[in-house]
């Protein structure tokens, strides 16, 4: 599986999906770090990509079913607190996007 993380979440969360098997790409990696939500929509498609975000906006430029959006319903955290908030939830996530689901919230 592909993720693609979003700007407002750090690059340290490729490295949390890459320790378990998946290929992650961080915004910044696509020089896309200060490109509008329209664009890294529009560059999640190609990708066959999980996009990965904080932002509620994808929720409707993903619209109609464009592109797997996981959106992570969390507050500003450390890195550390990101991954302690992810790591139990994400055998569900997984489950999730494994199923086929097009829209998974972690919560």
């Amino acid at each position: 599986m592909i993720f693609l993380v979003d700007a407002q979440l750090p690059p340290r969360l490729c490295d949390f999906r890459r320790a378990r098997d998946h290929v992650a790409h961080h915004v910044i990696d696509l020089s896309l770090a200060a490109a509008a939500d329209a664009a890294i929509a529009r560059a999640t498609e190609p990708l066959k990509a999980v996009l990965v975000t904080k932002d509620e906006d994808f929720r409707y430029l993903r619209l109609p079913d464009r592109f797997v959006l996981l959106w992570l319903r969390v507050g500003n955290a450390s890195n550390r607190g990101l991954e302690a908030w992810l790591t139990p939830p994400w055998p569900m996530i997984d489950q999730a996007l494994a199923a086929g689901e097009r829209l998974v919230e972690g919560r």
